[in-house]
């Protein structure tokens, strides 16, 4: 896992420390606790998770003291794959991780939910891809969503082309079609970067991604976008609103020489997943303490409602938190099992 460095907290912190504060009740005493280990998927690479929860560290700390817990050390690490903070929380070397739900469901007997994460909506939701590629990129609502979708987005080759094309013709594509096409998952633990797409995949043709004759496993959906902008693969697979974020800099970052909305489409939808969250280890210690693990949820979900965590969380594409349900993954756990049955 790549360290994250503690640094200054910036005026806007400050600002929303302050705000924080006067909304919080006072403590007469403070408990305190020696550290808080918390790891973050690798939504998106390393360095721009580090550098985008840079304030987070500093803003937790105060807010939590304001709860009544003076926390020492709070460390904040990137998982080098969703299966490293999977396996940290089941360890206890870490105490709290943003994990997706197919990573949670894995690893559910050693750690549990905590909070599930809140997203603005988008404007497309149709299970029918063509109905996406309208020309124009997605767009955030004002709605929040518990939900999103995978899509098998196609990129910019030759092949990515013959794809999008016979889809928004209406044509259905056949296994052929796919399996001549070189395409990015992510590890088998992502839920929109390998569980979905593998059950999309089951469903409409009997086969999975382990079926497909060309496949690279990237180590983010930033990876796979890169990869699919150089042209180094034909589809991707991805979360439903990964064109809002990189739409802006597919062709300063990525190298690419056209406008993303002209050079990709959506050539498959799957059913929706149930929002990504916070989960706390039950082998760590610090988290064993009920009270604490209640102040630290209502922390999160206070940072959560603040205009500057907002910002903060936006790396994750997230928006808010709300209290979470193991019960609600059951779906996941569903998909887990068939995945299994499948292999």
């Amino acid at each position: 896992m790549k360290n994250q460095r503690r640094n200054p907290l910036t005026l806007t912190a400050f600002g929303a420390l302050a705000a924080l504060a006067l909304a919080a009740p006072a403590y007469a005493e403070t408990t305190a606790v020696d550290s808080l280990k918390i790891a973050f998927s690798p939504y998106a690479d390393a360095d721009t998770i580090i550098a985008s929860t840079e304030p987070l560290e500093a803003l937790l700390h105060d807010v939590l003291l304001e709860k009544g817990y003076d926390v020492q050390d709070i460390s904040m690490t990137v998982g080098t794959s969703y299966t490293d903070v999977g396996e940290a929380l089941s360890a206890g070397s870490a105490d709290l991780g943003f994990i997706s739900g197919g990573n949670y469901v894995l690893y559910s007997d050693d750690c549990d939910v905590l909070l599930t994460a809140l997203r603005k909506a988008i404007n497309k939701d149709s299970l029918n891809a063509a109905d996406w590629n309208d020309g124009t990129i997605e767009e955030y609502t004002d709605d929040l969503s518990t939900y999103y979708r995978c899509i098998l987005l196609a990129g910019p080759t030759e092949k990515g082309r013959e794809l999008q094309d016979k889809v928004n013709a209406g044509e259905e594509l056949t296994w052929d079609d796919l399996n001549s096409a070189t395409w990015a998952v992510l590890n088998p633990t992502s839920a929109s970067g390998y569980i979905y797409p593998c059950l999309y995949l089951q469903e409409k043709y009997g086969k999975g991604i382990s079926d497909l004759d060309n496949v690279v496993e990237s180590d983010s959906h930033t990876t796979s976008i890169s990869r699919l902008a150089a042209g180094q693969v034909d589809v991707c697979v991805s979360y439903g609103h990964i064109r809002i974020k990189n739409a802006p800099v597919w062709e300063s970052d990525f190298g690419a020489d056209g406008p993303m909305a002209e050079q990709t489409g959506i050539i498959g939808v799957t059913e929706g997943i149930y929002n990504d969250m916070i989960a706390y280890s039950k082998t760590s210690e610090v988290m064993k303490d009920e009270d604490f693990r209640q102040a630290v949820g209502e922390a999160f979900i206070e940072i959560g409602n603040s205009p500057e965590g907002q910002e903060i969380i936006s790396v994750f594409s997230q928006v808010g938190y709300e209290w979470g349900d193991d019960a609600n993954y059951d779906g996941e756990r569903a998909a887990q099992e068939l995945l299994k049955s499948l292999q």
